[in-house]
């Protein structure tokens, strides 16, 4: 049984300011749920994040960067925010902490923001809380690269939960 080290002797993978990535996610808020496939693209300051149902019907197209973020649906309806928080929160019923999300889904905690955490018996985090998020890491993969990346983690956040697979990182 791995027993949790403390915060301080967390080993964290470079982040990496652009990245490919594919899986699979499942959503609870409150009472609702929602699952998908996504396709994730992550270039400095600029994210765009394809979401498809089960069956690979696209569901949702999310697109933006610091200036602004927009949600196209397959209708043709655009939905337009400053942030991603408002816009999730909006057109998807629930917050997807894109911020945040691109840096742990790295593994890594955002920058120049608190945290604490927890790390398994290889240094790894198993457990990190960062901007009232709590994150969940239960299994590592390598990368193209070689460097080990998240390949399943839980996001809890009052009243959400999010189970992100990582299938695939470029």
């Amino acid at each position: 049984m791995l027993t949790p080290r403390d915060a301080s002797q967390l080993k964290f993978a470079d982040t990496r300011t652009a990245y490919e990535i594919a899986g699979r996610l499942s959503a609870r808020h409150d009472a609702d749920a929602f699952a998908a496939s996504f396709h994730w693209r992550h270039a400095g300051d600029r994210d765009e994040l394809d979401l498809a149902s089960p069956l690979g019907q696209t569901v949702a197209r999310l697109a933006g960067d610091a200036r602004g973020v927009e949600l196209q649906t397959p209708d043709g309806r655009v939905e337009t925010a400053s942030n991603w928080t408002t816009l999730t929160s909006r057109g998807l019923g629930w917050a997807l902490p894109v911020e945040g999300l691109s840096f742990w889904i790295q593994g890594a905690p955002r920058k120049d923001v608190p945290f604490t955490g927890e790390a398994g018996e290889d240094g790894a985090p198993r457990l990190l809380r960062q901007d009232g998020w709590t994150i969940s890491y239960q299994a590592f993969a390598k990368d193209a690269s070689g460097v080990s990346r998240p390949a399943r983690m839980t996001l809890e956040y009052p009243g959400v939960e999010l189970r992100l697979v990582i299938d695939a990182w470029q």
